[in-house]
């Protein structure tokens, strides 16, 4: 008897465990979904331009009211023999009291651009290089995303002196 008991609540555990991740995003048709998929909540792109000084990256992110992302959470990634200059933001961050990480910088605005200028190392140019940018978000309501990673490629210039 206790075993189908223990049989019967863990199914019923579960079942509502489940139901409520249905809830969370969306799998469950009678109701709204109370959180927006990643990739709703958070359009991320990148733009690059060639200048004197190597070839400059720019990170967009168009941020759904009601969300943020984490300024120190922003991260670019590239192979070595290729160099970044810091990263400059189009907006100031806020800061907040993050239940996870306590108080942090963070962009709520609708737009944020993050701009970096990658140079090779060598100075010669260099085609289809890959470059991976990672940053992580959050919603105001109390979900934050896993961290995220996008892959691009980027032709480095040589740099005019």
């Amino acid at each position: 008897m206790s075993t189908s008991l223990m049989t019967g609540l863990s199914m019923t555990t579960l079942s509502a465990q489940a139901a409520g991740l249905g809830e969370l995003f969306g799998n469950n048709n009678a109701a709204q979904a109370k959180f927006l998929p990643v990739g709703e909540a958070f359009q991320v792109g990148s733009v690059t331009k060639a200048t004197s000084k190597g070839t400059q990256l720019s990170i967009t992110f168009d941020i759904t009211p009601g969300h943020y992302v984490y300024k120190n959470k922003l991260t670019v990634s590239f192979p070595k023999g290729i160099s970044a200059t810091p990263l400059s933001f189009s907006q100031s961050p806020v800061s907040i009291n993050d239940p996870t990480f306590g108080k942090v910088p963070v962009f709520t605005q609708k737009n944020v651009i993050a701009t970096t200028t990658l140079t090779t190392n060598n100075g010669k140019g260099a085609k289809n290089v890959p470059v991976v940018i990672g940053w992580q978000g959050c919603a105001k309501a109390g979900l934050c995303y896993p961290p995220e990673k996008i892959k691009t490629t980027v032709n480095i210039g040589t740099v005019r002196k």
